[in-house]
């Protein structure tokens, strides 16, 4: 029986996790949480927070290294989560044991001198941007598709004309640094219901914890059925944007992180004008000279200091007051789906990989 570790660090890469998992019949399979590590554990950002955690972060290198020396897998396979996936692949791949990583660490933003390390620590990449192989030495990387592409095929937006989503991301100093101001922004239109679908259980508590306009819901997951029903959205920056996109939810991208880590990020992310995914494609699409007829973003992006009550509302407004708009927005979102397509299905192209 072939042995497989699988390491996802966040809940976005849990979802392509399970289901690589069900395609993995006949194989013994383990996980973060087979050594007692949770995503909701493990998925903190920025660097006040990862060193308030430090020592916690090195007992995880140190009890996973243990884990791959030990179980002596087959093959590892890491999503996303670089800064602890990478060193556990180049780890498993010095033992011998092949290493395969999902999701490019965004080395077309920032810091390319990445590269040569990232082609020694693996035997494998795969890629759901159709730009970033191109990065690589040949053969190294490959562009998969976008998973998501699958689960949203012949999905219909249903739209409530009076709902409006929010989604604050999911770790927990995302929702305390997000979550206040979307709650603002609810109070600020009281004819319209706002809806909040938690990432997860402990996201559920804290969201709970806040003291929330009568005119919001809070919910246990359901993100994609509240995006393709609600009228417009306002989404944490991150793989939330992008299932936006492609339920063509006109949106709004907000972001904040602390001082520290926001004055590191304006000084290394030289590689790009976004940081949202749908933003990022359509860019890259016209910087390697395909058509672009739309010269407004897909997505509206508000970032640190721009993210405030007012920026919002103003940007959400035209969209509450008129659904032609919100239909305007829609289109151009629904292009992005066009741009992640590959000439496979990408679950099945990851576990030829293994």
């Amino acid at each position: 029986m072939r042995k497989i570790m699988i390491l996802a660090g966040e809940e976005s890469g849990k979802i392509y996790a399970d289901r690589i998992r069900e395609r993995l019949d006949g194989c013994e399979v383990r996980t973060y949480s087979d050594y007692g590590f949770e995503t909701a554990d493990l998925a903190v950002f920025g660097l006040w927070e990862v060193l308030k955690r430090i020592f916690f972060f090195m007992r995880v290198k140190r009890t996973m290294e243990r884990a791959i020396r030990e179980w002596r897998p087959d093959a590892v396979l890491t999503i996303d989560y670089p800064g602890m996936n990478l060193k556990l692949a180049a780890y498993a791949k010095s033992l011998g044991i092949r290493a395969v990583h999902v999701v490019c660490p965004q080395v077309w933003a920032w810091h390319q001198g990445r590269i040569p390390k990232i082609e020694a620590s693996l035997d494998k990449l795969c890629c759901f941007f159709p730009f970033e192989p191109g990065l690589f030495k040949p053969g190294f990387a490959e562009f998969v598709g976008h998973p998501l592409l699958e689960q949203f095929e012949g999905l219909e937006r249903k739209v409530q004309p009076d709902l409006v989503a929010l989604l604050p991301g999911s770790r927990r100093g995302e929702v305390a640094r997000i979550l206040p101001v979307l709650l603002e922004v609810a109070r600020c239109y009281p004819q319209f219901r706002f809806a909040i679908p938690a990432a997860h259980k402990r996201a559920l508590g804290w969201i709970r914890e806040m003291k929330l306009p009568g005119n919001v819901e809070v919910r246990e997951g359901g993100a994609r059925e509240l995006l393709l029903s609600a009228r417009c959205a306002v989404v944490a920056s991150g793989t939330a944007t992008l299932e936006a996109a492609l339920c063509r939810c006109p949106t709004v991208l907000v972001y904040k992180v602390g001082p520290l880590l926001a004055a590191f990020l304006r000084r290394a992310l030289t590689g790009t004008r976004y940081v949202g995914l749908a933003n990022i494609i359509w860019d890259r699409c016209a910087a390697r000279g395909e058509e672009r007829k739309d010269e407004e973003q897909p997505m509206p992006e508000l970032l640190q200091e721009n993210f405030t009550v007012g920026t919002v509302c103003a940007h959400i407004e035209p969209w509450l007051k008129d659904l032609a708009l919100c239909a305007q927005a829609a289109s151009r979102l629904g292009k992005i789906a066009g741009l992640l397509k590959s000439d496979g299905e990408a679950i099945g192209k990851i576990v030829e990989a293994l």
